[in-house]
């Protein structure tokens, strides 16, 4: 953990990790201080990059993309132009919602969303069948969104 963070920091974090709509005046009362003084401290957590985005979770239900996959990526060559390459048509795909280059018998796990089968096969094809350097793929279907969210347990 960041050893600059005291006390007031941690509980505003914890606070905007909850409810990003968090108001000041409600931040200032959590934290016992003034709301000037939340304000310097939010700008600067913002500033350093503690606070890399703030975005509103959406019901999935609510959208017309309401299928998530798993997909476990196995490139073909792993050099570092291979593996960049990758990661630019995944940050670049709208349905990929994560990405992330692992160890293990996978390169990169994606998560993605998909209206419906033939959208993820849309997606497949873009993403993999185009792509020479994916040696396989690997597809698990969500069943259930049990716990969405990307909190830090601070």
């Amino acid at each position: 953990m960041n050893d600059d963070l005291d006390a007031a920091d941690l509980t505003i974090l914890r606070e905007l990790q909850n409810d990003g709509r968090a108001g000041l005046e409600h931040l200032a009362q959590a934290c016992n201080l003034s709301v000037p003084s939340v304000q310097r401290r939010l700008k600067r957590l913002r500033a350093s990059g503690l606070i890399a985005k703030e975005v509103a979770v959406l019901d999935q239900a609510k959208f017309a993309c309401k299928m998530t996959f798993i997909v476990m990526v196995e490139l073909d060559r792993e050099s570092l132009q291979q593996l960049d390459l990758f990661r630019k048509r995944a940050k670049a795909e709208p349905q990929v919602q994560q990405c992330y280059y692992v160890t293990g018998e996978a390169d990169f796990i994606l998560i993605c969303t998909a209206e419906d089968m033939q959208d993820f096969e849309a997606l497949t094809h873009r993403l993999f069948f185009e792509n020479s350097n994916v040696r396989r793929f690997r597809t698990s279907v969500a069943m259930e969104r049990t716990k969405i969210g990307l909190s830090l347990p601070i």
